[in-house]
């Protein structure tokens, strides 16, 4: 649908395009229904003596609130989703939450209504929430906003907002999607969402993304270009973020055999997914995949990852009053170590700072958060939450060989912040001896996304097993550019002649060391960086899992030779538009 125009709308003959923010690949046609926002009944006011009862109802309806949640964790993950289920599990946490309760009873002192009260309270948690500059946690604003409609449903049955109904395969139009709506939908008649808020990384989103849903987020003007007809028909691209309003014949033809072309690559991809990335002169890369839940595995198993490159923490800290305890990382942890052994499972520590609000943290606001005190550089205040996890590894990794289990330390400038990861596991595994309790050995790495941890590594890469590029801070924190900032888009792009040097640099070091070394930024993923990467000699590529069948094309479609000279020519360019239409011509014979 891309025809490579800037302008945002376009029009002809009645036919308009919207560009909005690509949140799940795929390409869908059909009709629309629109979801519009359901604004709940005016609250009443209560008397003094109401309040007590008001109060006490809120609990109990946030408990009932919780137990349908964990029912919808649970029907997701008996339908093979356990990692969209801990959506709804971390919701369940929400409802439970004794800060939006007491914020609840709070308004209900003042003279409000309890389902009143719950509302109100979870809007302004949410408005909080939205205010931060992290997009990770500002899109749980929504999740806020879902637990409270639902536990105020609870203590108000009258006031149920409308279901969404299809009764035929459509497209769903909306200004954005509750999580708990957007699991409701029948996936068998539900073609693709669009929405005009929003955000990839909301968790409509990444239901959409679990069930192999199309969807655009971010889409202005959506609902005014659909208007109030539920029978338009609209086509979105999930990948370049396109919404077409009433395509006209011409543009449907192409998206009809756009949609039956996925359809066969799709089918081709999966037939593929058990050969190994080989060039054409015979050189393999193993390809590894970013995953950020345990439930995310099986689905890179089956694109044919071999191992994990890295495994994101986070998701056991985030949303929490309390910090995850040992016995339930070591069980996280080795669930997708018994899923990929014995391929190598890469943890990484956990990667916070002052823009994550984890309350038990307590981690003081920072200007700039990005170079402020996080991930390892917590360790110094607070070594035990890094212990923990190490000690946790080191149990997953208990009955296997060496090297299965592997630790990437974030955040490290130098061969100080080496030797802290050292230490730390040294007395994790000495705490575990001492104790009797069962580990096996870790090897344990380094992740390379601040530049000077490169421009020293001969100081330090001898004392380590392993480092892996993080090329989404390095380019940040090369190119001086904040990776959030949508006006900075020329600054952000790794594949950057600047970063790229430092990959080599890295290559090199790694090579004296003896030790190994691959991506897992985003760069690993994207087609052209892929080839760039191996050009410059990385062998191991980590990736998410849905970019695992484009990249094991497209390198089996080239030559290292070939790449070996391309990427010494990119290194000579002005800029990483030119690096990547380098990288974007066919490859040589």
């Amino acid at each position: 649908m891309a025809d490579g125009s800037t302008d945002t709308e376009r029009s002809r003959v009645g036919m308009k395009q919207l560009r909005g923010t690509g949140a799940s690949p795929g390409v869908a046609l059909g009709p629309v229904v629109r979801v519009d926002r359901w604004l709940p009944p005016e609250g009443r006011r209560i008397g003094p003596a109401e309040i007590t009862v008001e109060s006490d109802r809120v609990a109990a309806a946030a408990e009932a609130a919780a137990r349908d949640l964990e029912g919808l964790a649970s029907d997701l993950v008996t339908k093979g989703l356990p990692a969209e289920a801990a959506i709804f599990e971390a919701q369940a946490a929400m409802a439970r939450d004794h800060t939006l309760l007491e914020a609840a009873r709070a308004r209900i002192a003042g003279g409000v209504d309890a389902a009143t009260a719950v509302r109100g309270a979870a809007d302004d948690a949410a408005a909080q929430l939205a205010a931060l500059d992290d997009p990770l946690i500002a899109a749980r604003a929504a999740d806020v906003v879902d637990v409270g409609r639902r536990i105020a449903e609870v203590l108000d049955p009258s006031a149920v907002a409308p279901q969404v109904s299809l009764e035929a395969p459509s497209i769903v139009v909306a200004a954005d999607l509750a999580p708990s709506i957007t699991a409701t939908l029948p996936r068998d008649r539900l073609l693709g969402i669009a929405l005009e808020q929003g955000s990839p990384t909301s968790h409509a989103a990444i239901l959409a993304r679990g069930y192999g849903i199309p969807a655009v987020v971010a889409a202005a003007g959506l609902l005014d270009a659909v208007g109030s007809a539920h029978a338009r028909t609209i086509a979105l691209d999930g990948t370049s973020g396109e919404v077409t309003i009433e395509p006209d014949d011409e543009t449907r033809a192409v998206l009809e055999r756009t949609v039956a072309l996925a359809r066969t690559r799709e089918a081709d991809e999966a037939s593929d997914a058990a050969e190994p990335a080989v060039t054409r002169d015979g050189v393999e890369i193993r390809l590894l995949a970013n995953i950020g839940a345990p439930g995310e595995a099986a689905h890179a198993r089956a694109l044919g990852a071999q191992g994990v490159g890295l495994f994101r923490t986070e998701f056991l800290f985030l949303e929490r009053r309390t910090p995850p305890g040992e016995d339930e990382q070591a069980t996280a942890y080795r669930e997708v170590v018994e899923a990929f052994a014995p391929d190598p499972v890469v943890i990484r520590l956990l990667d916070v700072g002052g823009d994550k609000p984890i309350p038990f943290l307590r981690l003081p606001a920072e200007a700039n958060p990005f170079l402020g005190v996080r991930a390892l550089r917590i360790a110094g205040a607070r070594p035990a939450l890094f212990e923990t996890q190490l000690r946790a590894a080191m149990r997953a990794a208990a009955g296997l060989p060496p090297g299965v289990v592997k630790v990437m330390a974030p955040m490290v400038a130098d061969g100080v912040d080496a030797d802290l990861l050292i230490r730390l596991a040294a007395d994790a595994r000495r705490s575990l001896a001492t104790s009797g309790v069962a580990h096996g050995e870790v090897a344990l790495g380094v992740m390379l996304e601040i530049p000077s941890a490169i421009l020293t590594a001969d100081a330090y890469f001898g004392r380590v097993a392993f480092a892996s590029l993080g090329t989404n801070d390095l380019a940040q924190y090369t190119l001086a550019a904040d990776r959030g900032n949508p006006q900075l888009g020329r600054y952000q792009d790794a594949l950057h002649p600047a970063v790229l040097r430092l990959v080599g640099d890295a290559v090199s070091a790694a090579e004296r060391a003896g030790i190994e070394l691959s991506v897992c930024g985003e760069l690993a993923g994207d087609a052209a960086g892929a080839l760039a990467l191996v050009g410059l000699g990385i062998r191991r590529l980590s990736m998410a899992a849905s970019s695992l069948p484009a990249v094991r094309r497209v390198l089996r479609a080239a030559t290292v030779s070939e790449l070996e000279r391309r990427s010494a020519d990119a290194l000579r360019l002005p800029d990483a538009a030119a690096v990547r239409a380098m990288f974007a011509d066919p490859p040589a014979d």
